[in-house]
């Protein structure tokens, strides 16, 4: 069976991932940026935007990461502000459980579901270093294992907030025509090792969507067994054939265990692309991107991160540091270096070498190699077809595509790679529904009895009275 291609869009951080240097690059701040990117995306009938969150700009050798220049405004008001301006889109947000509260994001969410009408989506992340939770009053870390026993527990207790207003909770007073609440609509209570919570949640479940569509990020086993447990999509990083077909599988063969059929979890692999008239041309284009993104001082900056130590002296276009990695707590870049969380830094650095060392390649063209994506680079029509292989061989169920330009980055891909895509009937040409949900093709797993009438409510002033 030919499966649909799903295809979303993300709204690239502060990082070297866009191309400064371009005059096509705009602002990371404006609103306009962001509208621009999202009604690109909705023209091009993706599934959804979506956006990552920052909780602190990263810092290098004791000063603010050179590329962290400027920040991100906050994630909830930006996709509130993006409902009010698309009609279809998907709006999804990365919020870290580690360092938020149940409470406030299910508030958070459950308003956004009632401002788009069903089209939210929450990517739960957590985050592992000191240097981000310095920022929150708990301030720390927290181990592996702890942090995703929180995001479990975080997510369940935001089920259970979403879950606790029942469908007959507001009802007509035929008498007088108002809604009104039951008294104890949206009561909860809640006790385990991270959470000690009660009260009533003040939100009502949308009319539309009993709650948003549930992304996961992680990749390692705890993510895996996270993701097969409770999410509806993962935000992948396995985006070459090989590697996207044995993640994809890997993941897909776990669901059968928690009772779900292997289409109820989407893999959605982050991919850059780089179109050019030809595919010779793509490539040579490509070339000067990943040159742009990666320059002298930057290759530099990610050498630091691995190695823990200031090379600021080292040559980028010279051979690798003959010293090795200093192991243990990294003091060179704090919050960044997420490498050293699994793997032992000189362990690294020698595959590094012999790579290097095997294709003659300078520290600069080495770091260009070992922290590119994956892209799609080729004419629209290489492009388009590639992009479909991937999906038609099980290496994904679509991608969430990074243009390296914003925001007209996403443009061209819109009006040239798109139409080759819906021609050959793998991507829609119109939305056939209204929510997230349903352009991913995904079941509602509240388990919550609908209203009959959803309209009859929309809209309501909700009394404090009982029924």
């Amino acid at each position: 069976m030919t499966k649909q291609v799903h295809l979303a869009a993300h709204f690239p951080g502060v990082n070297n991932t866009t191309v400064w240097s371009d005059p096509a690059a705009g602002s990371h701040i404006d609103f306009e940026s962001f509208v621009h990117l999202a009604k690109t995306a909705e023209r091009a009938r993706f599934d959804f935007l979506f956006l990552a969150e920052g909780l602190r700009l990263r810092e290098q050798n004791g000063l603010i990461y050179d590329l962290d220049v400027v920040g991100r405004p906050d994630t909830f008001t930006v996709l509130a502000a993006l409902a009010a301006v698309t009609d279809r889109l998907g709006l999804t947000g990365t919020i870290n459980s580690t360092f938020n509260e149940p409470f406030e994001v299910a508030r958070q969410f459950a308003s956004l579901e009632h401002l788009s009408e069903g089209r939210g989506a929450w990517n739960v992340v957590t985050s592992w270093d000191e240097f981000t939770g310095e920022n929150f009053r708990r301030g720390g870390y927290l181990a592996k294992e702890d942090r995703y026993q929180r995001a479990k527990q975080f997510l369940q207790v935001a089920t259970e907030l979403w879950d606790s207003w029942r469908d007959d909770d507001i009802v007509a007073d035929k008498a007088t025509g108002e809604f009104l609440r039951r008294a104890d609509a949206g009561s909860f209570t809640h006790t385990d090792s991270q959470f000690d919570i009660s009260g009533q949640f003040p939100v009502p479940h949308g009319v539309v969507s009993g709650r948003p569509v549930i992304f996961q990020a992680g990749d390692s086993e705890e993510g895996r067994e996270f993701a097969a447990a409770e999410a509806d999509a993962i935000f992948s990083r396995h985006s070459t054939l090989d590697d996207g077909q044995a993640f994809y599988t890997d993941v897909k063969d776990r669901l059968a265990k928690y009772g779900r059929e292997r289409d109820e979890l989407l893999i959605l692999p982050a991919a850059t692309f780089v179109l050019g008239d030809t595919d010779a041309e793509a490539a040579e284009a490509a070339h000067e991107v990943r040159l742009q993104q990666v320059s002298p001082q930057t290759a530099i900056k990610f050498l630091e991160q691995l190695w823990n130590r200031d090379l600021s002296d080292h040559d980028p276009d010279g051979p690798l540091p003959t010293v090795d990695p200093i192991p243990g707590e990294n003091t060179v870049a704090k919050g960044r270096a997420s490498v050293r969380i699994h793997r032992d830094p000189r362990d690294v650095a020698a595959e590094w070498r012999q790579r290097a060392e095997a294709e003659n390649l300078t520290t600069r063209e080495l770091i260009i190699e070992v922290t590119g994506r994956q892209s799609f680079i080729g004419s629209p029509k290489t492009v388009a077809e590639t992009i479909n292989r991937f999906v038609q061989e099980d290496a994904s169920d679509g991608f969430i595509l990074v243009p390296h330009i914003t925001p007209g980055g996403l443009d061209r891909f819109a009006d040239e790679v798109v139409p080759i895509l819906q021609e050959a009937g793998v991507h829609r040409t119109e939305y056939s529904g209204t929510t997230l949900r349903g352009h991913l093709g995904l079941r509602d797993r509240s388990g919550l009895r609908h209203r009959s009438d959803p309209g009859a409510v929309s809209g309501a002033t909700v009394t404090g009275a009982q029924a």
